[in-house]
């Protein structure tokens, strides 16, 4: 689907409890985790905001999780989610790419729990059939 870019974050996790989102322009940066004063900069987030940070951290958790149900080393471990929304001629598109660098693992192991890790993730399971995701190591 060719159209306009509206939104290109990309949102990283590592240890899988935070969360952090900005604009590829650097315009936005939206963290979630322990927000300033308890409450997010409403002014200045998206729904894609959100929706990149919140699934950076699930899938950071996921990955946590994975790593231990395997006893597979996943310290160290770092994820990225990459959100585009786009808009063409039917209307809106939503798309996502998931990374995982494991540094302490081989990059079998790296794949095999970035596709455990995926199919975990509650947001992965939510948006299973409506958006289109990519899987990447490294």
């Amino acid at each position: 689907m060719s159209g306009t870019v509206l939104f290109t974050g990309t949102a990283t996790a590592v240890g899988g409890r935070n969360g952090h989102s900005q604009t590829s322009d650097g315009s936005v940066s939206v963290d979630l985790g322990m927000p300033k004063n308890g409450v997010l900069d409403s002014g200045k987030t998206t729904p894609e905001h959100l929706f990149a940070t919140g699934y950076a951290a699930c899938f950071g958790s996921a990955v946590e999780a994975v790593g231990h149900q395997k006893k597979l080393d996943v310290s160290g471990a770092a994820v990225t989610v990459a959100v585009s929304l786009v808009k063409g001629d039917d209307g809106y598109s939503l798309a996502a790419k998931l990374s995982l660098k494991a540094p302490a693992l081989s990059p079998e192991q790296t794949q095999e729990v970035l596709e455990a890790a995926h199919q975990m993730c509650p947001y992965s399971k939510a948006t299973r059939g409506n958006i289109p995701v990519e899987l990447s190591v490294g």
